[in-house]
């Protein structure tokens, strides 16, 4: 079976440790929503200025809970752009995939038309062979 469905979506929330200013927080919600880190550190600033008695507890209970992000998360680029998209869009992701898998089946319908017809045994037994 594949990797993709022996683990769990690695997609998910966790602290950044290498694009951190305090505990990586922001820069893991960041990356988690797909959002720019300095505006959301700008915007979690404004909001304590504000929300002090809330915005300090929140931070300090996320940095508890929230795993560390892990160096290997991805294989590659291509997985994490898999989990990306089915964790922002799934529908999106899947929609293309029926499409893909939509194309695959009229090429192998073709391909069956074609290797089922008398054409395609007499081209066979004549030694004749056609290729695109």
């Amino acid at each position: 079976m594949s990797d993709l469905y022996e683990r769990k979506n690695p997609h998910r929330l966790y602290r950044d440790k290498e694009n951190a200013m305090l505990a990586g927080v922001c820069a893991g919600l960041a990356d988690y929503f797909g959002l720019n880190r300095k505006g959301l550190r700008l915007i979690a600033a404004v909001s304590t200025l504000f929300f002090l008695p809330f915005m300090v507890p929140a931070y300090i209970v996320l940095a508890i809970i929230l795993p560390t992000k892990p160096q290997d998360l991805y294989q590659d680029e291509s997985q994490e752009k898999f989990w990306r998209g089915v964790s922002m869009a799934p529908t999106d992701v899947f929609s293309n995939l029926n499409h893909r898998f939509r194309e695959l089946d009229l090429r192998l319908q073709k391909m069956e038309t074609h290797v089922t017809s008398k054409e395609f045994d007499i081209d066979r037994e004549l030694g004749r062979t056609r290729r695109p």
